[in-house]
């Protein structure tokens, strides 16, 4: 036999209002549902586009029908504009994580009008909003997921550099540990420009590297076919490429943080040296001082904070 689902319990009606002028959304790709009180409209649900000028006209009728609160989910990305319009026209807006709505009892099992269910709970009080950040700080934070994904970028064209030089069977990972490293990039770049020669190559071994020129001649031995040699000359150029796009966004993060505000005057209150020093730059650093950023900032060198 099979099991019969739980019934839930509907809400009861006397429970404590806490926002009188509350709205729910649904929001969608293309359109969204929203529900103001059923005293607020001859029709309180009400059906807008996911256009910009719909998104104006949706927070006219908020405004017309005397909302001064509005919840709404997270979904995706879609519900950035309509909460970035409807904080700058003044509405105090809520955003929710979509599995603590459906977390609550008593919720209807139709999908239409998930913004009723919203605009219900939240005139009692029982939707606590997702943390949202300043506007600087969503700036600054929407540039370093972006530096981020371009770091993911350029492991893929170095997987796609590496998986070239093995088709050509040049055993490079074998007497260096990094192919974009300095003799890695020349010996590369050389291939790309046209060079085969295996003891020419050699002689862009860097002194830092512990394997002799015989051994790195012999590693440079490979089948130059031209399907493999086109395939490194694109990642090689993807790699270039997504290098500058990086430094670009550092550009773009080191100026947004210049105009944040100081709690501390470095030229009054130096930077103290720091305690723990590296011998080489980091990996994927970025290209400016950002130490003496957070200092200025926060008042404090985050960097010597272990963890940071």
């Amino acid at each position: 036999m099979a099991k019969k689902g739980k019934k839930t319990k509907p809400m009861p009606d006397n429970m404590l209002i806490i926002h009188p002028h509350a709205a729910g959304i649904d929001v969608g790709a293309e359109e969204h549902w929203v529900c103001v009180p059923a005293d607020r409209d001859a029709q309180p649900v009400q059906k807008f586009s996911a256009f910009t000028c719909d998104l104006h006209r949706l927070a006219d009728w908020l405004t017309a029908c005397r909302i001064t609160t509005v919840v709404m989910e997270s979904t995706g990305v879609y519900w950035i504009p309509l909460f970035q319009i409807l904080e700058a026209r003044g509405f105090e807006v809520a955003l929710v994580n979509a599995r603590h709505v459906k977390n609550v009892p008593g919720r209807p099992k139709t999908d239409r009008f998930d913004c009723r269910w919203l605009q219900k709970l939240h005139t009692y009080g029982l939707l606590a909003p997702s943390f949202r950040p300043p506007e600087d700080i969503c700036q600054l934070r929407s540039l370093l997921r972006h530096r981020e994904n371009l770091i993911r970028m350029t492991v893929k064209h170095i997987q796609h550099m590496q998986k070239s030089l093995d088709q050509m069977h040049l055993h490079l990972h074998h007497v260096m540990s990094d192919i974009t490293g300095v003799t890695g990039m020349r010996i590369s770049r050389a291939i790309v420009a046209g060079e085969r020669d295996p003891r020419t190559l050699a002689q862009y071994r860097d002194y830092r590297i512990k394997s002799s020129a015989d051994t790195m001649t012999k590693a440079l031995e490979g089948d130059d076919r031209a399907e493999h040699v086109f395939t490194l000359t694109q990642s090689l150029e993807l790699y270039d490429f997504t290098q500058q796009q990086i430094a670009a966004c550092d550009q773009e993060i080191e100026r947004v943080l210049a105009t944040w505000d100081s709690q501390v005057d470095p030229d009054e209150h130096p930077l103290p040296p720091p305690t723990t020093t590296h011998r080489h730059p980091q990996r994927n650093e970025p290209a400016f001082d950002l130490r003496t950023h957070l200092y200025r900032i926060t008042g404090v060198d985050l960097t010597q904070v272990p963890g940071f």
